[in-house]
């Protein structure tokens, strides 16, 4: 069950996951919690949307600054994993770029993607912006849009839209000014062309002439728009990597994101205990196996020698950057606050499932256990810990049955039961804060017995399946909690992963009985 009551009302992208953990469809969303949630309302999905939703047993997300920023980000996710559910964009209308060709008489066009030889513009994000600016910019400045020079003008030259280079009246060197017109202007650099339009629309005005007024008012607009970095891909030269992290508790929380040419990539999470090196440790093993951008852009600053480290991997030089302000500094804080939705957004579950089991504390760390086999065989269990309401798969465990030789669920998670807490006491270990069994009262008796036997007193409860009931030791029947209750389905969603963890095992044991 897929908890979406902790997805911020932000906006951002969201990528379900199968069962194995592979990204099956990237969507964008102008408020994440809204979108994921009219996933899973009553109305009845198309087919296509109701087989997702089926083959969904994971989401995960990433808050952008704005809707425009996910649209972007949507469309490197999903060039980059290609998922199953999505669709196909190569035919799509938008992330085309504008295109001025390479011949002599260069003519603008809208090309799917770049190929032959000319300078491109893009791709935009809108299709309805990046129509309207083309049109603007051929209009503009007179460029000539027939594939072939023909051997006479056209209406276009008639209507005073284009230079008409096929007519012999404008050199090379004329029409190849008003390219590099509408190229400076596409690349951004259009505040003296913005400046010149305005100054003619005031002429326009003032002889009254309103109509031309407001076609120059419209082109102003488009060429606004180019400059506009939210519309088009950022073309810049340089790779950035935004890296930051938050320390609690000794664990540090760490996320990386690549912005590659200007435009946000997928992030990469990292969790490992935390001492006074920790930070440029990372760093150093993480780019011994990646290769470094151009600027590395951090919360504080690591040691002199990081960044003459990071050139000799590059073979080039690579900018250590610590900002204070600005736009580097916006994504430092877009970083950070994925990290706080991420690892810390669980916080608000454990606090529910704290007042629902009338808990002294909060249960930030948790451990499920389940039972998996075929009919008897290749009987396995598992065991899954969740840290601040995630999973933390460093400290997930797996156990292969010795002492059942049949099928017995009760013995097993006895079994089970007794081996980790057995070890945790002889170790010194740190103990759960509570304790989930994946089964009814009789699973639940059983992992009771066996703590008694350890000699450890932990809140243990279990999660029945079909109806979802939660139990509790010493009670005849279930806590009056509701199925689709905050509390519940955080715990529906660690016995899940409990139980697709378990399977995993599972078959894995099957395969290798068939293999020998």
């Amino acid at each position: 069950m897929i908890d979406t009551t902790l997805l911020p009302d932000e906006p951002g992208c969201y990528l379900y996951k199968d069962a194995s953990g592979r990204i099956i469809y990237v969507g964008k969303a102008r408020n994440l919690k809204k979108r994921v949630s009219s996933y899973f309302s009553k109305t009845i999905h198309d087919p296509k949307t109701r087989a997702l939703i089926d083959a969904a047993c994971d989401l995960d997300f990433i808050v952008t600054p704005s809707e425009t920023e996910a649209l972007l980000l949507e469309n490197t996710l999903i060039k980059k994993y290609t998922p199953k559910y999505n669709i196909d964009l190569r035919d799509s209308k938008s992330y085309a770029f504008i295109h001025l060709t390479g011949d002599p008489y260069p003519r603008i066009t809208i090309a799917r993607k770049r190929g032959p030889k000319g300078q491109y513009f893009g791709p935009f994000v809108s299709g309805h912006e990046r129509d309207h600016v083309f049109a603007v910019v051929k209009k503009t400045f007179m460029l000539r849009s027939c594939r072939r020079l023909p051997k006479r003008p056209c209406l276009r030259y008639h209507i005073g839209t284009c230079l008409a280079p096929c007519t012999g009246n404008v050199s090379e060197e004329e029409y190849g000014e008003q390219v590099r017109r509408a190229a400076a202007v596409m690349s951004g650099k259009s505040d003296e062309m913005i400046a010149s339009l305005e100054k003619e629309m005031k002429v326009c005005s003032d002889e009254l002439a309103f109509e031309k007024a407001l076609l120059l008012r419209d082109q102003i607009t488009a060429i606004s728009h180019l400059k506009n970095r939210q519309i088009v891909d950022r073309n810049k030269r340089r790779n950035e990597d935004v890296v930051s992290f938050e320390v609690r508790n000794g664990i540090c929380y760490l996320m990386l994101f690549p912005v590659a040419h200007g435009t946000l990539g997928d992030k990469e999470e990292y969790v490992f205990d935390w001492h006074e090196d920790a930070f440029e440790e990372f760093l150093v093993q993480y780019y011994a196996t990646h290769e470094p951008p151009n600027e590395l852009i951090v919360p504080e600053t690591p040691g002199e020698a990081l960044a003459a480290y990071l050139s000799a991997q590059k073979d080039s030089v690579v900018r250590v950057t610590v900002p204070q302000r600005g736009e580097k500094y916006d994504l430092l804080k877009l970083v950070a606050h994925n990290i706080e939705a991420h690892f810390f957004g669980g916080e608000a579950k454990c606090a529910a499932l704290q007042k629902r089991l009338h808990l002294a504390e909060p249960p930030v760390v948790i451990e499920c256990f389940d039972i998996s086999h075929s009919a008897g065989t290749a009987m396995v269990g598992s065991m899954v810990q969740f840290r601040y309401g995630r999973p933390d798969k460093r400290k997930y465990r797996r156990f292969k049955i010795k002492t059942v030789d049949q099928i017995d669920d009760f013995a097993a998670i006895a079994e089970v039961v007794t081996r980790r807490y057995t070890r945790l006491r002889d170790e010194g270990g740190d103990y759960p804060d509570l304790i989930i069994i994946d089964g009814g009262k009789g699973q639940l008796s059983a992992a009771t017995r066996a703590l008694q036997e350890v000699g450890v007193r932990l809140p243990v409860i279990s999660i029945a399946k079909r109806e979802e009931e939660i139990y509790v030791p010493g009670f005849e029947h279930p806590l009056p909690i509701k199925k689709n209750e905050k509390a519940s389905l955080f715990v529906q969603e660690i016995r899940d992963e409990a139980h697709r963890f378990a399977i995993q095992y599972n078959r894995l044991l099957r395969r290798k009985e068939v293999t020998g």
